[in-house]
């Protein structure tokens, strides 16, 4: 099953907020004044490109946008927390049940059909025994033990616009792994229909640079980002 992104909540207005935010830091007027300010969208975008260019990030901390997500693997969430700028809720295996046998099968062995019989008999294999210990009055936070990393799970998460930067700026590479990769296509997505200008040129090196920055490239960049996002 594919994985469902939703983006739930996020500060008012983004692009201007960071504008604003950051228009101060060049302005001898109060920080009131500054945020009252009008701001056309060719500033905004001019804006917030000259802040990118310049690296000069911390004014995109002071938006967030929070997602729920559903239908990811363990092997993903663990992927995704690694990003400690952020803040998680996850669906916990210590209080909530693990009822059906609900594991996110990696498409290398659902295209081969020996290795989806492997994978399919072994995950059952395994609930079988989480259920069978919890009917004996095993805590379930102990017999979780026996379930597997593709198990799926369920999570909110919150990032500041800067954090999803360097976020997509990872995870959006041909090299990342393709559960998460997948995730954070569909984030920015989303994100970018909301703050088109702060993420205008968010995404791999290769897109917003014109560079790889990895050690062993993948080979195959991408020219765009209306490439990478119609995969």
């Amino acid at each position: 099953m594919k994985s469902s992104v939703r983006l739930i909540a996020h500060t008012p207005f983004p692009d201007r907020c960071v504008a604003q935010a950051a228009r101060l830091c060049y302005s001898k007027g109060t920080a009131a004044e500054c945020c009252a300010g009008e701001m056309t969208e060719s500033q905004i975008h001019s804006f917030l490109e000259k802040l990118s260019r310049s690296g000069h990030f911390s004014p995109f901390e002071h938006v967030t946008f929070s997602f729920a997500v559903d239908h990811i693997s363990r092997v993903c969430s663990h992927q995704l927390v690694r990003h400690r700028l952020a803040s998680y809720s996850q669906q916990s295996q210590r209080y909530v049940p693990m009822d059906v046998p609900s594991v996110i099968c990696p498409p290398s062995i659902e295209a081969r059909e020996e290795a989806r019989e492997i994978f399919e008999k072994t995950q059952r294999n395994a609930h079988e025994a989480y259920t069978a210990l919890c009917s004996l009055g095993i805590p379930k936070e102990d017999a979780r033990y026996l379930l597997p990393h593709g198990f799926e799970t369920s999570l909110v998460l919150t990032m500041n616009a800067r954090e999803m930067m360097h976020f997509f700026s990872l995870r959006l590479c041909r090299r990342a792994q393709w559960e998460i990769q997948n995730l954070a296509k569909e984030m920015l997505r989303q994100a970018r229909e909301r703050a088109p200008h702060i993420f205008a040129l968010a995404g791999p090196p290769c897109v917003f640079k014109g560079s790889c920055e990895e050690e062993r490239p993948c080979g195959k960049p991408y020219g765009s980002m209306e490439e990478l996002l119609g995969e």
